[in-house]
């Protein structure tokens, strides 16, 4: 590494779908690991964990991630393209790297699972990571309870239930979306769904929207849309305006044409103009051509 501070970068990338799936744990260095099964339902192994009352320690776990997908920290952009995946250090926000040989940093590319790794202390759970299963993990020395058999659906459930519990930490908001937006599982899309549309945070009805763009597809871009016109948050309205300029340009440029026209709320209007502008899309151009014609 070099002597400036590491930036970590989480990058989502469509990959080759082959199968990887496994209970095993990630590569973990300084960890106290211990294995637990979780066949039997996970939020109640969560629970018992969680509020053992122990000191801060790591609950992990791997599912199947949608169509093969590469999350975990780089020091740089430009390292990315010659930097095979180091580690993610999970109390932290840097990267590293354990070498090269066996152990050493892996093609992630044969990936389909990924890892949910919840930070519990203090009788909650206070952190969210989600990362590519063959990123190495360095847990600072914590105790790691690695949960096997796993089952999708209870997943989902699990991090659903994270976010709306009183006062959530950010990180928890966060994590819990970003790692429902990556799930196979099918009940994740509507578990963002029901957060985009009845979660009494205006926090989380906002993320949830652009994480349905990561997604795309009909259902997340008539929600997103959908939250434009209803939401009653001018804050949620503007974050949605942003996630339809996420979605894929044949469908999220003629919705921002569409708000830039005739959209009541002028700061709805003002923000599909601004992430029209940024689009680089010739209907674009041309929308801004009629525009100043008139």
């Amino acid at each position: 590494m070099t002597g400036r501070a590491a930036l970590p970068l989480v990058f989502s990338l469509a990959l080759a779908d082959t199968v990887n799936a496994t209970d095993a744990p990630p590569r973990l260095v300084n960890a106290q690991l211990q294995t637990r099964s979780a066949g039997a339902g996970l939020l109640p192994v969560v629970r018992g964990i969680v509020g053992s009352g122990s000191g801060p320690a790591w609950i992990g776990y791997a599912v199947p991630v949608d169509g093969g997908r590469s999350m975990c920290c780089w020091e740089s952009v430009e390292s990315v393209e010659h930097t095979a995946c180091p580690g993610c250090r999970l109390g932290g926000r840097g990267a590293f790297t354990i070498g090269s040989g066996p152990g050493g940093p892996v093609n992630l590319e044969g990936d389909s699972t990924f890892v949910v790794m919840l930070r519990a202390e203090g009788g909650r759970i206070g952190r969210i990571r989600a990362v590519s299963w063959s990123c190495a993990l360095d847990a600072g020395g914590l105790p790691v309870f690695w949960l096997e058999g796993v089952r999708p659906a209870d997943s989902v459930r699990l991090l659903a239930s994270l976010f709306k519990d009183d006062a959530p930490a950010r990180s928890v908001i966060d994590g819990a979306l970003l790692a429902l937006s990556v799930h196979a599982e099918p009940s994740a899309l509507e578990a963002l769904l029901d957060a985009a549309r009845r979660d009494v945070s205006a926090k989380v009805r906002g993320q949830a929207l652009f994480w349905l763009s990561q997604k795309a597809g009909a259902r997340a871009a008539a929600a997103i849309t959908r939250a434009v016109e209803d939401d009653p948050e001018s804050q949620v309205r503007e974050r949605a305006v942003f996630a339809l300029s996420q979605l894929p340009k044949d469908d999220g440029v003629p919705r921002l044409i569409t708000l830039a026209r005739s959209h009541h709320d002028p700061r709805v209007r003002e923000k599909a103009m601004f992430w029209l502008g940024q689009s680089d899309d010739p209907r674009a151009l041309t929308f801004f051509e009629d525009v100043l014609r008139r």
